[in-house]
């Protein structure tokens, strides 16, 4: 126990880095969009859904770093989690919005 190395954290706790910003918010919702509407019309054409977690991780990275000039994973992080809600979001209504069609038209 002795002999281990010290835990070191990724972002210090003394270091302030931006998360919640206008920012991020803005490109993870229009991510969210994007990614939702392309995974709505992908599950109900063919019926299988795409997971967007990853592609959002990296088109946040190249927006924010290289684009934009900032270093902030914790933005990043903020877009991918957004973009990933919505295509979630998206996947969900295409699978229960049919069903609920087919179980009205028995009435």
């Amino acid at each position: 126990m002795d002999n281990q190395k010290e835990f070191k954290p990724f972002i210090p706790a003394n270091k302030i880095v931006p998360e919640f910003t206008a920012t991020s918010i803005i490109l993870g919702c229009l991510l969210a969009v994007i990614f939702g509407a392309a995974n709505a019309y992908l599950g109900l054409r063919v019926g299988v859904t795409v997971s967007a977690s990853i592609p959002a991780a990296v088109i946040s990275m190249g927006v924010l770093r290289v684009l934009l000039k900032r270093e902030s994973i914790l933005e990043n992080n903020l877009v991918q989690t957004i973009g990933s809600a919505g295509e979630s979001l998206a996947a969900g209504a295409i699978f229960t919005l049919p069903a609920m069609f087919i179980w009205m038209k028995d009435w």
